[in-house]
């Protein structure tokens, strides 16, 4: 206990929890059309926790307040691919990017995930981003379908 705030706490059966370790988890608050070819920023709105108040539900961005190792997540589920079109989505941080991509046939659902262990300084942000071949509509669903987290490792 550095003052009156707890940093490090062990409990009577030995788990450590560190309360004030960045971590976040975002959704959305509604679904999101995409029918650009370029990158759009995933509008991860709505918190279900922000552990150190780094993330910002306006830009969508977490910056990270330590120099350090983070691992960043971020799931998304489409409705309308078509056939031979793939849908793109990338974590994009200040130092590097973490791409996935889809192709198929026509399916009505798709699921994108992304998972990796960023090398991000004091400062770096992290947002997710999502693209499709084609004009095509495509619905991205809200709530639980999809997410962006991320916490410290080291």
């Amino acid at each position: 206990t550095l003052g009156t705030t707890s940093h490090i706490v062990i409990d009577a059966t030995g788990a450590v929890t560190k309360p004030l370790q960045p971590a976040f988890l975002a959704t959305q608050s509604a679904n999101n059309d995409v029918s650009a070819i370029s990158a759009t920023t995933i509008p991860f709105d709505t918190e279900r926790f922000d552990q150190n108040a780094d993330y910002d539900t306006g830009t969508y961005t977490f910056t990270a307040p330590v120099t350090g190792r983070y691992q960043l997540n971020s799931g998304a589920l489409f409705q309308n691919a078509t056939a031979g079109g793939y849908i793109w989505m990338q974590i994009k941080t200040s130092n590097n990017r973490y791409e996935f991509v889809t192709v198929g046939d026509t399916h009505t659902f798709e699921h994108v995930a992304i998972a990796a262990l960023a090398d991000m300084d004091s400062g770096d942000t992290a947002f997710v981003e999502t693209s499709t071949q084609t004009d095509d509509d495509y619905t991205q669903y809200s709530g639980y379908y999809c997410h962006f987290s991320g916490h410290l490792v080291a």
